[in-house]
């Protein structure tokens, strides 16, 4: 399935680049270009990523800002 159609990636890629060492989708964006365009792939392509590493049942946890004020609060986000 492709993950990112900007940029041609499929979850495939995704899982090589997890066997290849890489762990965070900063590397995912330098090294295949994910995110890197419009950023609609990027919740998408993280989860593959969690997956190939076997970090699914691990809850995420994410950095969101709020709406009402630009404070930045830690949330954990059921997988």
């Amino acid at each position: 399935m492709y993950v990112c159609v900007c940029n041609a990636v499929t979850e495939s890629h995704i899982l090589e680049a997890a066997r290849n060492g890489m762990t965070r989708l900063r590397q995912l964006r330098e090294t295949l270009g994910v995110t890197a365009e419009c950023g609609r792939c990027a919740k998408c392509a993280h989860q593959c990523l969690r997956d190939a590493l076997g970090l699914s049942a691990i809850p995420d946890t994410t950095v969101l800002r709020t709406q009402s004020d630009t404070r930045f609060s830690l949330a954990t986000e059921a997988t």
